[in-house]
């Protein structure tokens, strides 16, 4: 079911002043990250372009649908996201646009948009797929070629089609100018943590930077009231703490836990790698027993 008490508003989906917000999968030796803000600025050389991170694993699908899904609300209203992690660049999947109420994503059709879309759903699907697109959002195929760069490369939509596609929506250009209405997208279902009784079960999304393990563990289920016990690859952390530098030390590596950020339990190591310590990374289970 949709949320229905947000809606688009067109006069904050237009304009000059929406910041392009950068996530990609390039990492920042290679010029391709460079070269897409080169474009956009091409285009419209007054536009503000911001880089969330091009530091995503390449083709790490669950990776940036996590991080963009946790990072979009913090920018301003009308902000025109550019995620670009495409394994399948070149084939037939889709480029699109969707608009939802508090800014537009300019992604292939490949799942990216899952986390961003699963905010206007009831709850998330559970199956791989297509997911029907909720009436509080719009999206469109990017099939009008007048605003890509030509030739389009095979292997670089983001320099050819996305970045171009928005500096033109800074400088007012409709969405629906852009391609034909899209009524479903693709649906990478994100691994949800189950809880029975007094044991939830999750997983790493992914190691930051840090070597922190940023699991799918939402704050709330650690609010529940009694003792915490966090365990992971064997190894088991007592209770919660709430910074980095309240671990102990240790050239062993000694495990925190605590609430990142994101809103996310995390198991961390303070001044060290807790995903060098465990040898740990996507996909490595991690239980959490709330004591009654």
């Amino acid at each position: 079911m949709v949320r229905g008490d947000e809606r688009i508003d067109p006069r904050e989906q237009q304009g000059s002043g929406r910041p392009i917000v950068l996530t990609t999968d390039f990492g920042l030796a290679d010029p391709y990250a460079g070269v897409m803000r080169g474009v956009v600025l091409g285009i419209n050389p007054g536009a503000t372009v911001i880089d969330l991170t091009h530091q995503i694993q390449p083709q790490d699908l669950r990776q940036a649908a996590f991080v963009l899904g946790t990072s979009y609300r913090f920018f301003p209203t009308g902000s025109i996201h550019v995620a670009v992690v495409d394994p399948g660049v070149g084939t037939k999947r889709r480029a699109l646009l969707l608009v939802t109420p508090h800014g537009s994503f300019l992604a292939p059709d490949n799942g990216i948009l899952s986390y961003v879309v699963s905010d206007y759903l009831d709850q998330p699907l559970e199956a791989e797929g297509w997911v029907a697109l909720p009436s509080s959002l719009a999206a469109y195929s990017l099939e009008n070629s007048r605003y890509w760069l030509h030739p389009v490369s095979w292997t670089f939509h983001g320099r050819d089609i996305f970045a171009p596609v928005a500096a033109h929506l800074t400088l007012g250009v409709a969405p629906e100018d852009l391609g034909s209405p899209v009524e479903e997208l693709v649906w990478l279902a994100a691994p949800q943590p189950v809880t029975r009784d007094n044991v939830t079960r999750g997983e790493v999304v992914y190691a930051d930077h840090f070597g922190n393990l940023v699991t799918n563990i939402p704050a709330g289920v650690l609010e529940q009231g009694g003792e915490i016990q966090v365990e992971v690859r064997g190894r088991r952390i007592a209770g919660l703490v709430q910074t980095f530098g309240q671990g102990a030390p240790g050239p062993a590596g000694a495990l925190l836990a605590l609430v990142g950020s994101h809103g996310y339990l995390e198991v961390a190591v303070r001044n060290g790698s807790a995903a060098l310590t465990l040898g740990a990374g996507a996909g490595e289970p991690v239980r959490v027993t709330v004591a009654p």
